[in-house]
């Protein structure tokens, strides 16, 4: 089943996700393909600056997928001083065009 994990939080910033980017998509400041993860199983990733900050959108193919990724992860959003705890949730939907 899909899950979907949005990030957001004071800590997260556009340049602190751009910082996150290059340090696990070696030197990108920007995804382009799923490819770019360090692991498989990603469906979507959004980021993007809304009125309440900065937030991320993943959708992964599966809880195991993201809970590989998280090991990557996690420990880089330590590094960079992001300290938020992703919502995660299940998929109820998911379309693609």
């Amino acid at each position: 089943m899909a899950i979907v994990a949005v990030f957001q939080g004071p800590t997260l910033t556009r340049k602190r996700y751009e910082d996150s980017v290059s340090s696990m998509m070696n030197g990108k400041t920007r995804p382009e393909s799923p490819s770019d993860w360090p692991v498989k199983g990603l469906l979507a990733h959004i980021a993007g600056e809304g009125s309440n900050g900065f937030r991320v959108v993943d959708v992964w193919e599966s809880d195991e997928s993201f809970q590989k990724f998280g090991e990557t992860l996690m420990p880089t959003l330590e590094k960079l001083g992001i300290n938020v705890e992703p919502e995660i949730y299940p998929a109820v939907s998911f379309v693609t065009a």
